[in-house]
């Protein structure tokens, strides 16, 4: 399910010395492209639908939600000039892009922006991608003109998510996955 290295497992007992029955509550949020973890030294009991891992001096409470999303993961404690912390290679993590979308919802999703969205975000000097499918879920990038627009959010919402629901009525979430900060020269940069 869930590993600890030795290190890591130290560094939680050292925390938790003063704690009679200490428990280290993990949740993961996010995307499979970009997790974030949320590590916490709890006293509550664990919920009925938590997954409890017990390892040597302490227990690891995980959520029903991120439980399988963690699965075969294995906990580290680093300390590095870039940071100290828990880091967590998670085998389950997809790199954007990595593969081409395929399945009858990329198809169809493709199809929508190539003969409804693009035409009408290019008169901007904009376009946008499918980077990928994960169940009904679509990850998408925009570019050129859109990517950084401070109106891209509205764009996405207002205009592309409406236009794909209508098309695609069981669709899951739409979500942008675009640098907006980044580019030769985004209209929005932090």
């Amino acid at each position: 399910m869930l590993e600890f290295t030795e290190h890591a497992r130290a560094m939680v007992r050292q925390f938790a010395e003063s704690m009679d029955d200490p428990k280290l509550r993990i949740r993961m949020h996010g995307s499979p492209f970009a997790p974030q973890y949320e590590f916490a030294l709890v006293e509550e009991d664990a919920a009925p639908d938590d997954r409890v891992v017990r390892l040597d001096g302490f227990r690891v409470l995980i959520d029903e939600g991120s439980a399988a999303r963690i699965e075969g993961s294995t906990v580290d404690w680093i300390e590095s000039q870039a940071g100290t912390g828990f880091e967590v290679r998670n085998p389950n993590v997809r790199k954007l892009g990595e593969a081409e979308p395929t399945g009858e919802l990329a198809e169809r999703v493709k199809h929508v922006l190539e003969t409804r969205v693009n035409p009408a975000v290019a008169s901007h000097g904009g376009n946008i991608a499918l980077v990928d499918v994960d169940d009904a879920d679509v990850y998408l990038e925009l570019g050129g003109g859109c990517q950084g627009c401070g109106m891209a959010r509205v764009t996405l919402k207002q205009g592309v998510e409406k236009m794909l629901r209508e098309a695609i009525p069981d669709l899951g979430e739409v979500i942008d996955v675009t640098d907006h900060a980044a580019g030769a020269n985004p209209y929005y940069s932090r």
